[in-house]
């Protein structure tokens, strides 16, 4: 794709970032195949491509911002399945990022958007006001069909059951059982350890029961994500900061052989983290040696040899790849392989390389369209007839969860129970 951005903005690094990936575009339209909303929608400016025209249009014409724009980069769920798709390696991921981050900056919302946004920033990543939240929403929950859309979502997401705190989940360190292996930091998360604390006691169990010492640190927080991709850049990057300051304090004292992550989304993010504070002199070398020791919870099992499965029976389990495992961090065997070693019969769905409409606040802030999306996930994962159906996300747990009867369960739930753990919450079978 040809550019025509001025010498002045070339000296913007973020700028000749965007330039260089830009013109790595060559119109071919294989990303629109597989971009979920171009799948719903069929128009062109809801696709890679579209949005690719757009983004340099507006890009080179500096702090104009056509709202036109905005509606259709909001559209957009960050799936990255178009990079799968891209035969030109088009980096997607950090254009999508960098317009966000300039539709912050040079773009006025309606103010209720406005409000909404930093309604969502400031409780979403603080466990305490998330659960608050929850308990509040469940007070209004019976009058759901009253409300508007998204105001519908947020109350929707409530669970009908609040689960309590784990204590699991404040700083400490968990001793391996038996011979030390390995010694990992494990990132608690913030919506999850509200949402669905079992999948943080589970993998905590799994890691020990192989050989991993588990340490928990003080001080890190919310991976950054969800304010990341509403354009936020300055607070995911202090989230970002937190979090290198909280393990590189533990790696320096003493020791880590990894980043443990249970949330693909927030795997993708911290895995980023080089990229994300690489201009800043202070944090830059430490944040690269964060992302090379994150790993996903599968990676460290794969790491490990896998569960030694205890089940009697096999379960049949559909596995949905959650677009920021697939397409994010390019892990598409290792969790099918551990489940399928641990016992379980491991089925995939029709179109796994589409959403399921989750998307951090995706669901929140495109209602409309996440539904359509989650109904379509849960309609391909239900045709395999499963007892259960697993992931690596939470957001997808929760997404899938609200549009089928059919458990949805996390794989470290699943290969701590195969190796000796408690079954899983909500599985009959």
């Amino acid at each position: 794709m040809q550019t025509r951005f001025s010498s002045e903005q070339m000296q913007n690094p973020a700028i000749k970032i965007a330039n260089d990936i830009l013109r790595k575009c060559v119109h071919c339209g294989f990303c629109t195949a597989t971009c979920p909303t171009y799948v719903l929608l069929g128009d062109e400016a809801d696709s890679p491509r579209g949005r690719i025209y757009m983004i340099r249009d507006m890009l080179e014409k500096g702090d104009a911002v056509p709202p036109l724009v905005v509606t259709h980069v909001d559209r957009c769920l960050s799936c990255l399945s178009c990079m799968t798709t891209c035969p030109s390696g088009v980096d997607y991921m950090h254009l999508i990022d960098h317009t966000r981050a300039h539709i912050e900056k040079a773009y006025v919302r309606p103010m209720g958007e406005r409000l909404l946004r930093s309604l969502l920033a400031m409780v979403v990543p603080n466990p305490s006001l998330f659960r608050l939240s929850l308990m509040a929403s469940k007070l209004v929950k019976p009058f759901r069909a009253l409300m508007p859309g998204r105001l519908k979502g947020m109350v929707g997401m409530a669970p009908a059951k609040l689960a309590a705190k784990s204590p699991m989940d404040t700083p400490q360190v968990f001793p391996a059982a038996g011979e030390r292996r390995m010694r990992v930091a494990l990132m608690t998360g913030c919506a999850q350890q509200v949402l669905r604390p079992s999948i943080n006691e589970a993998t905590i169990r799994l890691l020990t029961r192989h050989g991993c010492e588990v340490v928990v640190a003080a001080g890190g927080g919310c991976c950054g994500a969800l304010v990341h991709h509403m354009g936020r850049e300055a607070d995911a990057q202090d989230a970002a900061r937190t979090n290198v300051a909280a393990w590189m304090a533990e790696r320096d004292d003493k020791g880590l052989d990894g980043i443990i992550i249970n949330a693909s989304g927030c795997g993708t993010t911290v895995k980023d983290y080089g990229f994300l504070l690489q201009d800043d002199a202070d944090w830059a070398e430490a944040a690269k040696t964060i992302s090379a020791l994150t790993r996903d919870v599968t990676e460290i099992m794969d790491e490990l040899g896998g569960p030694c499965s205890s089940l009697d029976a096999a379960p049949v389990v559909a596995y949905h790849s959650a677009c920021s495992m697939q397409h994010g961090q390019k892990l598409t065997t290792t969790p099918k392989k551990l489940l399928a070693d641990a016992g379980f019969e491991v089925r995939e769905p029709a179109e796994g390389h589409l959403c399921c409409g989750s998307a951090g606040t995706y669901n929140l802030l495109q209602p409309e369209l996440a539904e359509r999306l989650g109904a379509r996930k849960a309609a391909n994962l239900e045709a395999q007839s499963p007892d259960l159906i697993a992931s690596g996300n939470i957001g997808c747990l929760v997404q899938i969860s609200g549009a089928t009867s059919i458990p949805v369960v996390h794989t470290a739930e699943l290969l701590d129970w195969a190796s000796g753990g408690p079954k899983p919450r909500g599985v009959d079978t």
